[in-house]
């Protein structure tokens, strides 16, 4: 059987950063619930904005293929600020099934951290740039 890495890179893309879309969707709603927690955590509620760049933003870039190096090195350091703020008391519990309680979200940003130093692959809609 033949390697296609590029076609690999492609689906990974999609399912990583189409998975995430719908939580940047859930929130346009609403902002309420991340801004109470910057509250706490002392940090200004304006940063809550940066949940749309996280989980709106970057995941179409990087689905896309458009500077998927800098979209996914965004995509990861959001994962991790979600992974200290809001679950920074469970960060490595387990679950009752014998998991990981954040594994999801460190799924996320590890597939992100994937992509950052792999690129988009060839099938994309910019390949020549370095962060590409």
């Amino acid at each position: 059987m033949k390697k296609d890495i590029n076609f690999g890179l492609l689906l990974l893309r999609i399912i990583i950063a189409g998975l995430m879309l719908f939580h940047g969707i859930a929130k346009l709603n609403s902002l309420a619930g991340i801004e109470n927690m910057l509250t706490e955590a002392g940090l200004p509620t304006f940063m809550a904005y940066g949940v749309y760049i996280t989980e709106l933003v970057a995941p179409i870039l990087i689905i896309i293929g458009f500077r998927t190096r800098i979209a996914s090195l965004v995509f990861f350091l959001g994962m991790i600020t979600a992974l200290f703020l809001a679950h920074s008391d469970a960060i490595f519990a387990i679950s009752e099934k014998g998991g990981l309680e954040n594994e999801l979200l460190l799924l996320y940003a590890f597939g992100g951290l994937v992509f950052f130093f792999t690129g988009s692959g060839n099938y994309a809609v910019s390949t020549s740039n370095k962060w590409d």
